[in-house]
């Protein structure tokens, strides 16, 4: 019998609700046939079955929540799980590569702690010997460079999973107390009294699980990145009149072009030359991860929250294709229908809040990578040129926000300068 427990299928994803069964007990299935619909915080996923045979047993009803490493289906011989058979030992378990573990979905982390398939009536029982943690393998690497016993501690993560916090709390501990006489701490100062709520005047509204993410990554982001910005406003009245003409063409090809294709070219043009921006940083090793790819993330504005689909390869695409890529991504964000492929392996994001009418703001930038550019709403204003003369110029403000720790302010203006270039003079979109 085999008893499938929820996969960790990346992209940091903790928990989901069951939105709808595919098999009832009893029923016969293929490897590979869809179990459930499982809705999480990022995409809704159709997860396989990894083997044929009989579902014996479901567990979880359709819109209760279900943990990484959770049984949610057993799967075996029925004639077989009729008979009675005395208890056998269980079998040994074949070490799993920490390079390997969690690389496809059904896969997870290597341990010898056996998962709880749920917190309630949990009965504590003493650990095995030789017991090893739940972690994975960057955290196994943070444990060893602090001098912590990984396989010591107790996991706050889910499944008893050993997080950062959990090994930098066990980090602080095993430090030495200081010689000597210390000064008597200050007496603690009284916590502020919360006020009353107003009866009848507020209301409490619980993050959807999409909020929740959002919140946790953006925390993140602050936390990790020490994030710069520089502005710029750029004349893009040329390329106001190159989509003005080229829209007509691109509606034969039955797609729609908006700005978002022309600037994610652009940007990726700057990319290439300015490469720092289309990086990551290893705080683990000290070593910035330069990449040789560049998969564009679009910050889609949703009901349920913010979502970054990725349009991959993005260099090798033209502005009719990236404009056709755009609109399908978009549309299967605000549906909820994105596969965890199409959120995963950005290397830059661009976010347009013109959409939604700001005209200018601070973004903040995607962990783990190195930089997000901003867009804001186009509008006419009154600009003095060369002669002196004022005309009324179509005019985009950008934001760049950057990672501090590898990238300076003079790259980032060299880099804005590059993107004003292409953005002003459109045809160097079709030559580069």
């Amino acid at each position: 019998m085999i008893e499938f427990r929820f996969p960790d299928i990346g992209e940091g994803i903790t928990e989901g609700v069951i939105l709808k069964w595919f098999v009832q007990v009893g029923q016969k299935v293929k490897e590979g046939d869809s179990l459930f619909l499982v809705e999480t915080d990022k995409v809704n996923a159709e997860i396989p079955s990894p083997a044929s045979g009989t579902i014996l047993a479901r567990f979880g009803a359709e819109g209760d929540t279900i943990n990484v490493g959770d049984v949610v289906v057993q799967i075996g011989d029925a004639e077989a799980s009729a008979q009675p058979a005395p208890p056998a030992p269980a079998p040994a378990v074949e070490p799993v590569s920490e390079d390997d573990a969690g690389a496809v979905v059904g896969a997870l982390e290597s341990s010898t702690q056996v998962l709880a398939t749920s917190t309630e009536h949990a009965v504590e029982r003493p650990e095995p010997s030789g017991r090893r943690a739940l972690a994975t393998p960057v955290a196994r690497k943070l444990a060893k460079d602090l001098g912590v016993e990984i396989n010591a501690l107790e996991g706050s993560g889910p499944g008893g999973r050993v997080m950062k916090e959990d090994i930098l709390r066990a980090a602080h501990a095993q430090q030495p107390a200081p010689t000597g006489s210390a000064p008597k701490p200050a007496p603690a100062a009284p916590a502020p009294q919360l006020a009353a709520p107003v009866q009848g005047l507020e209301e409490r509204v619980a993050l959807t699980t999409l909020g929740k993410t959002v919140a946790r990554n953006m925390s993140l982001s602050k936390q990790e990145i020490p994030h710069a910005a520089v502005m710029d406003e750029f004349d893009v009245t040329a390329l106001v009149e190159f989509r003005r003409e080229a829209k007509h063409l691109a509606e034969q090809e039955d797609v729609k072009l908006t700005y978002m294709p022309f600037i994610i070219k652009a940007a990726v043009l700057a990319l290439k030359e300015f490469p720092l921006f289309n990086a990551s940083f290893s705080a683990q090793t000290d070593e910035i991860i330069l990449k040789k790819y560049y998969n564009i993330g679009i910050a889609v504005d949703t009901p349920d929250g913010l979502l970054v689909p990725v349009i991959k390869n993005a260099d090798q695409k033209g502005l009719l294709q990236l404009a056709r890529e755009v609109q399908d991504l978009a549309d299967k964000a605000r549906g909820r229908t994105l596969s965890l492929e199409e959120i995963q392996g950005g290397t830059f994001t661009l976010t347009n809040y013109g959409a939604v009418g700001a005209l200018s703001g601070v973004p903040v930038i995607k962990h783990p990578e190195a930089a997000i550019l901003g867009i804001g709403s186009i509008t006419k204003k009154p600009v003095v040129d060369e002669d002196d003369a004022i005309a009324i110029r179509h005019i985009l403000p950008v934001t760049l926000s950057f990672d501090h720790r590898f990238i300076d302010g003079g790259s980032a203006g060299r880099f804005i300068k590059r993107l004003r270039a292409y953005l002003e003079q459109p045809l160097l979109l079709l030559l580069g």
